[in-house]
């Protein structure tokens, strides 16, 4: 069995429990022993953030070759356009090479709560929010994303990590799942017991009976031989 613990990062939070600078961490929201994070959450980024003290189920749900989906609610500056959202789907080419093609939809304003601080109106007064998909790690790659289809991010929730949602957690706000986590795939089988090779030529043994001419034959000759000294000839 393996802890997981479901964490709503609020904005403007490491994804780590210590910082140098003085930055928040989040040491601020959760207080449980030896638990590492699976993967990051940008520091001006919202939403899931898993967590866990077993180590073998943190790579598992990060390490970029297990390619588990990544659902994120965008809001954007402007109202995103149909086509914008096609070239999403489709794929786009980056800097560092092309995206996979994602799952990209125009959806309402979600029911979460305000950003701390919130966005100001007066310099973004059209807005729209996304739901985007993907299955690839860069990093701040849905920020490139939406910029390169022309309409920046503004704001940025990550709302589900593979089957692991979000749900109604409140920033800072965390729960427990414990999980039965499936057996690693290196683990190393047992391995059967060679089989004596039998010599060639070999002659089958006959089972004989106890007793039998043959095994009182075998015990003549396994028997020492006694020694004669010789007595000269007789008188």
């Amino acid at each position: 069995m393996s802890t997981l613990y479901l964490l709503h990062k609020p904005y403007r939070m490491l994804s780590q429990f210590t910082d140098s600078q003085g930055r928040a961490t989040l040491a601020e929201v959760i207080r449980a022993p030896g638990v590492y994070a699976a993967g990051r959450l940008d520091f001006d980024s919202e939403g899931l953030l898993l967590l866990s003290d077993d180590g073998g189920l943190i790579h598992r749900i990060a390490h970029p070759k297990h390619k588990q989906p990544k659902t994120y609610w965008v809001q954007l500056e402007g109202h995103i356009t149909d086509e914008a959202i096609r070239a999403l789907k489709v794929g786009i080419t980056l800097k560092d090479g092309p995206t996979l093609p994602a799952k990209a939809r125009r959806i309402a304003p979600p029911a979460i709560a305000e950003r701390d601080p919130p966005i100001d109106p007066k310099r973004h007064p059209l807005t729209s929010w996304l739901e985007l998909t993907i299955s690839e790690g860069r990093n701040r790659q849905v920020r490139r994303m939406t910029a390169h289809v022309g309409f920046p991010t503004l704001r940025l929730i990550r709302a589900a990590i593979g089957p692991w949602q979000l749900g109604q957690l409140a920033p800072g706000e965390w729960r427990k799942e414990t999980l039965h986590a499936p057996r690693p795939d290196n683990a190393k089988q047992p391995r059967a017991m060679p089989k004596k090779a039998k010599p060639k030529n070999a002659k089958p043994k006959s089972a004989s009976p106890k007793g039998s001419s043959t095994n009182k034959a075998r015990a003549a000759k396994a028997a020492p031989k006694r020694s004669t000294k010789s007595r000269g000839p007789k008188k």
